[in-house]
């Protein structure tokens, strides 16, 4: 691999304008592409095999046109202190608002008074109206949206509280200004690393090209493939960062081989030929963990695995083409000014940096230092044992959002469970419905149950349960359970509580089997890089220990409130989950990078004669100053999802990017190195018969003596 790399970096080296010409079309066909594709919508959001799932279905065929999973939402009114919904002035503030609803929008299937529908609070200070619609909360049209939050502010400026919630008003979270702080920090970065603007323009400038393509083909393809409008946020925050740290690996050891005195295409060859290499294996992990969560089999997650998958093979293909090429139209300014004025290059000062001083420490107190790291993280993780997962509802919104408060004065007036029904569907006649009602009221937990609702032939109906609690609780979780334990098999539950409570239980089913596949592969992965055994296994458990501690993070800040102010979570509530399978895809992919670009250049000074300790020391001479870079990189375009409102993404940016810092700082800083140096000769066994079996990729570049052609130097070098 490492000679066809290299021939293929000399390649984009020596034909820099044809292959730049060719990126740049196709970000420009992709960009057309998405400017004349017709506007996404939103795939239906589906869960195969459950309980909830079936419950949609059956109500699409007996109940046909009732819009069973479409979006909802409710405008909860409020009278002044002292007065009543109930009385003359309020009441024809509702009537004219459900009206109003009413004539909104074609896509309403209906819009319930509350004076027929029960639906005022017993002392009368609070009365909603819910409306249904035909499509789900994507697939709203800009019109239909602006009909109810207008129908709110017409009733708003009448005397009442008026706030709208439910999931009607749900739209893509606003992103831009979180990728932008993540790139600004990023250059920031790439400068004092590279004491260079255009060599850390040039990640920059290859991963927005990326990210560009993938993103744009995302929406070209939306309507084709039913990708849905969520699709392109996983490979927008994957795509930035791999795209930024693949280049930026391949920029660092072209500078070094030039250091070494090579000519520049030379250099360009040989910088793809190895670090090239480690961006291959490095992009297959990270590959492997997104496309295995076709596991989960929901097809929104794969779907959104598979995008994000395309994105990184477009950052490798881009740094292994478009890198080289770009190196060739850099010329000397690649390196820092001072080297251009003759000074001598850092790698060959003879001076230790800090990579150099820290694998020293770490080599002389390799058991402290494990030790440190491992309790620390443990401790770190201990919260992970009190996990609660479910999907946020309004309740987690900010105070300043509508919906939160619509759900607040719901929950003050009817109860918490009101902003949870659940939805009871009865595939049979109306005895069995009856039946099936009288069995619910016996149950603990229940605020309220509705007389069943048939259908026009008779064989199935509708009941609606409100449970005393709300949503996201524990103890509407065992109702549903309940519910299903004391009915027959002709009885399902579903509804958004439902729904979500069986999406919970499918992502702890899926987890130990993705798990499973995810680092089995790339255990066979590592194993074929590294020709070791051990390392690949200290690389698997040291990543489980980031991401539990990681994990244990994320249930201190956004379950118990810890430091939640400073974040800005106004509510806790359950941990998204979907977060832990996510995080072991995401991040599983991401630390397999710093394995691999840190332990590959310690394998290549073992494999050229370096005793292990040695190896250690140089593997971090060479690349802990730009694993370090890259993991500031991906921690700052992480940390930039922290700032938005939406609780769901800034989870997740805040998940990544600490289990970002504990990968990179903890395990492969610190533990990976210590770990080597305990099992010194060891750590690079590898049995007999499985090195035979095993092919040789050469990620070392060993097939690359015969190819160096640059025994003196040339004109065009830079000085060393």
């Amino acid at each position: 691999m490492a000679t066809f790399l290299y021939k293929l970096g000399r390649t984009a080296f020596r034909r820099r304008r044809l292959v730049a010409l060719l990126w740049v079309a196709l970000l420009a066909i992709a960009g057309v592409g998405a400017a004349t594709a017709p506007a996404a919508t939103s795939s239906s959001f589906s869960i195969p095999g459950t309980e909830a799932q079936r419950a949609f279905d059956l109500l699409e065929e007996r109940f046909p046109g009732a819009g069973a999973d479409g979006a909802t939402a409710r405008v909860v009114f409020k009278a002044p202190d002292g007065g009543k919904m109930t009385d003359a002035a309020p009441k024809a503030v509702v009537e004219e608002t459900v009206a109003a609803l009413t004539s909104g929008s074609d896509q309403i299937v209906s819009v319930t008074d509350p004076y027929t529908a029960q639906a005022v609070s017993r002392d009368g200070s609070t009365a909603y109206v819910s409306v249904a619609y035909k499509v789900n909360a994507m697939e709203l049209t800009d019109e239909t949206r602006e009909a109810l939050e207008q129908a709110g502010h017409a009733a708003q400026g009448k005397g009442l509280t008026v706030e709208v919630g439910g999931d009607a008003l749900q739209t893509m979270p606003e992103t831009g200004t979180g990728e932008i702080v993540g790139v600004v920090i990023a250059g920031i970065v790439l400068v004092i690393t590279f004491g260079s603007l255009v060599a850390a323009g040039l990640p920059l400038l290859t991963a927005i090209i990326g990210v560009g393509i993938g993103v744009s083909a995302i929406t070209a393809l939306a309507n084709v493939l039913d990708l849905g409008t969520t699709t392109s946020t996983l490979a927008m925050m994957i795509g930035l960062a791999v795209g930024i740290d693949y280049a930026l690996f391949i920029v660092s050891r072209y500078r070094s081989e030039l250091a070494d005195g090579r000519s520049k295409e030379e250099a360009a060859g040989r910088a793809t030929g190895t670090a090239g290499s480690a961006v291959v294996f490095a992009g297959l992990t990270v590959v492997i963990a997104l496309v295995g969560l076709a596991v989960v089999n929901i097809p929104m997650l794969t779907k959104m695995g598979f995008a994000a998958a395309g994105t990184v093979v477009i950052a490798v293909l881009i740094a292994l083409t478009l890198i080289p090429a770009l190196l060739g139209f850099a010329g000397d300014k690649v390196i820092g000014r001072k080297q251009r004025k003759g000074a001598e290059a850092p790698e060959k000062s003879g001076k230790p940096n800090a990579g150099t001083r820290w694998a020293r420490f770490v080599i002389r107190r390799p058991l402290f230092v494990l030790l440190a790291g491992v309790l620390g993280l443990g401790a770190v993780a201990v919260p992970a044992a009190s996990l609660e997962m479910g999907l946020p509802d309004d309740g987690v919104k900010p105070v300043s959002a509508t919906e939160r408060r619509a759900y607040d004065l719901l929950s003050e007036g009817f109860g918490p469970g009101f902003n949870g029904p659940l939805l009871v569907v009865v595939d049979g006649d109306k005895a069995t419905a009856d039946r099936t009602v009288a069995t619910i009221k016996e149950l603990d937990g229940i605020a309220a149950v509705t007389p069943a609702t048939p259908n026009k032939a008779g064989d199935a109906a509708m009941i609606t349960v409100i449970p005393k609690d709300r949503p996201s609780s524990a103890a509407t979780e065992t109702l549903v359970h309940d519910i299903r334990d004391a009915t027959g098999d002709d009885v399902l539950v579903t509804g958004a509580t439902a729904m979500n409570i069986d999406f919970s239980a499918k992502m702890n089913d899926a987890l130990v089997p993705y798990l499973a596949l995810v680092v089995g592969l790339a255990f066979v992965l590592l194993t074929v890089v590294f020709r070791s055994i051990l390392v690949p296994l200290k690389a698997a458990l040291g990543f489980l220990l980031s991401v539990v501690a990681a994990l244990g993070a994320v249930v201190a800040v956004f379950q118990w409130g810890w430091l939640g102010s400073l974040f800005g979570v106004e509510q806790t509530g359950p941990i998204m989950s979907m977060m832990p399978i996510f995080m072991v895809g995401v991040v599983f992919g991401l630390a397999m990078d710093y394995e691999v670009f840190l332990v590959t250049r310690m394998r290549e000074a073992y494999v050229h004669g370096e005793r292990p300790g040695e190896a250690i020391v140089t593997g971090f001479r060479h690349s802990a100053r730009v694993v370090t870079a890259a993991a500031v990189i991906m921690i700052a375009v992480f940390s930039g999802f922290i700032g938005m409102s939406d609780q769901m993404i800034k989870m997740i940016g805040f998940g990544l990017a600490v289990a970002v810092l504990f990968d990179a700082f903890v395990v492969r800083m610190a533990i990976v190195p210590a770990v080597l140096a305990l099992l010194g000769h060891k750590a690079w066994w590898l049995p007999k018969w499985l090195d035979r079996a095993l092919p040789n990729v050469d990620v070392e570049g060993e097939a690359l003596a015969g190819h160096d052609t640059a025994a003196t130097a040339k004109p065009d070098l830079v000085k060393a």
